[in-house]
């Protein structure tokens, strides 16, 4: 088992800067990608950025290329989400995600964290 806890949500203004974090343990050996998905209520699960454990190969869902950036720690074993120029729409709760492939769809990911919620004022 693989268990992943996050942190670093909180209240932000638009226009503002947040950096989440998520550490792995556990059998971190069976992962090869790990990433962050995002939902509000009322609203499917939204993929947000993942990248792989090794060869650097990183993804953005549409939202938030170009604000967002995933970067990792091999030896941490752990993955960062910074999100500048944030917009009220950007709140929600962001789930750290671990898996084997580098998909954009949280059905691929076997493991997630708690949790983390981020909320953006205007």
């Amino acid at each position: 088992q693989v268990q992943l806890v996050e942190s670093g949500g909180r209240l932000v203004q638009a226009g503002g800067s947040l950096r989440l974090s998520c550490a792995a343990s556990g059998r971190t050996f069976s992962i090869l990608v790990m990433g962050w998905f995002r939902q509000s209520p009322g609203k499917e699960r939204e993929f947000v950025a993942a990248t792989g454990w090794s060869g650097g190969e990183s993804r953005y869902g549409d939202s938030v290329t170009g604000r967002f950036t995933v970067y990792r720690d091999n030896v941490k074993k752990a993955v960062y989400l910074q999100m500048n120029s944030l917009e009220p729409e950007d709140t929600a709760v962001y789930y750290c995600a671990a898996g084997t492939v580098l998909f954009t769809t949280p059905d691929y990911y076997a493991y997630w964290g708690q949790g983390t919620q981020v909320t953006v004022s205007s």
